[in-house]
């Protein structure tokens, strides 16, 4: 690990202005994944600014009759919140689906869903990875890539979004807070993060001296028919293969909403609300559901090692469809 200075700040204004006096900087709270790749020289920030202090770690009732999640609030007290399991069960499913009990204890929700790729190839500093080093390839694209994405993907980049916790608040359409050096602002949770495009280095689409401060969910949970699915290597701390968060609005035996994302496939959770409109105001039975799922899948691409991901996709959307049009009855 290269050496590096830390200040501590006591309120957001801080935090943007000490981001924005040293430009390489980075933000610090749990720091689960930032320590791992600082570790193993894939960023190497000169200066890291620790926010752990700002008050930003409650979650509370917001002005759309749903709940505030501060952005310091850790993933397991998330998940674990009563208003969180009574009202949003598909994000706890999703936060208690990732990692280790340990990391949950310190990832924060702010730092969740900035998390970068598990590529092997832009964790491994010998070599290309245009993620790491734009203009100098991509390695996985020739090379092993069971891993990665079969959607949304270009020329220069073929990595996955391994957040479980964004796929989740992507499907409930969650607003993220922002703050920065130009005001606040919010963005709908699917704009947070980008396709890689000819910049596969830029996740997200936040500019460099702003901070996520918090996100809104909206009063429509789908506590009662919901699910979230992840199919992956091991049963647990593994990334997902494929996941597909549901939440389903039913009238009797009839769709009336449908929200679906898929994690594990693409740069960023999945969204496809054009296929979800497949399913409003149609009953609920297994043909809907394959046909939704091949509309999902439609434009995928297979760049050897991870064609499999294509079927798998299908039958997981199948599945979870499945699995959420039950769950108001095992409630």
């Amino acid at each position: 690990m290269n050496p590096f200075t830390l200040s501590k700040v006591a309120n957001v204004a801080s935090a943007v202005n000490e981001i924005a006096n040293h430009p390489k900087a980075k933000f610090i709270a749990g720091g689960t994944n930032l320590l791992d790749l600082m570790k193993v020289n894939v960023m190497r920030p000169p200066h890291l600014v620790d926010i752990t202090s700002l008050a930003l770690n409650t979650i509370e009732e917001n002005s759309e009759g749903g709940l505030r999640l501060g952005a310091l609030v850790t993933n397991a007290d998330t998940a674990y919140h009563p208003e969180v399991k009574k009202r949003y069960p598909l994000l706890s499913q999703a936060i208690l689906a990732g990692a280790s009990a340990q990391l949950r204890n310190m990832a924060t929700n702010g730092g969740n869903p900035l998390q970068r790729t598990r590529c092997y190839y832009f964790y491994d500093t010998a070599t290309p990875c245009n993620k790491r080093e734009p203009g100098s390839g991509c390695s996985a694209i020739h090379g092993i890539n069971r891993i990665h994405a079969i959607l949304g993907t270009s020329e220069h980049c073929i990595a996955t979004h391994p957040s479980d916790m964004a796929v989740a608040l992507a499907a409930l359409e969650a607003k993220v807070l922002i703050s920065g050096n130009n005001g606040e602002r919010i963005l709908n949770f699917s704009d947070l993060h980008r396709l890689p495009g000819n910049t596969p280095e830029r996740d997200t689409n936040l500019e460099p001296y702003e901070i996520i401060t918090g996100y809104d969910l909206p009063a429509q949970g789908f506590h009662q028919n919901y699910t979230y699915l992840k199919i992956r290597d091991r049963e647990s701390y593994a990334f997902a293969l494929v996941s597909v968060a549901v939440g389903l609005e039913l009238d009797g035996d009839v769709i009336k909403t449908a929200r679906i994302a898929l994690g594990g496939v693409a740069h960023k959770p999945w969204r496809n609300p054009e296929a979800e409109n497949l399913l409003q105001q149609q009953p609920v039975n297994r043909e809907n559901f394959k046909k939704l799922a091949e509309a999902y899948l439609q434009g995928a691409q297979g760049y050897g090692h991870n064609n499999f991901k294509i079927e798998l996709a299908k039958r997981a959307i199948v599945r979870a469809l499945e699995q959420a049009t039950q769950t108001q009855a095992n409630a």
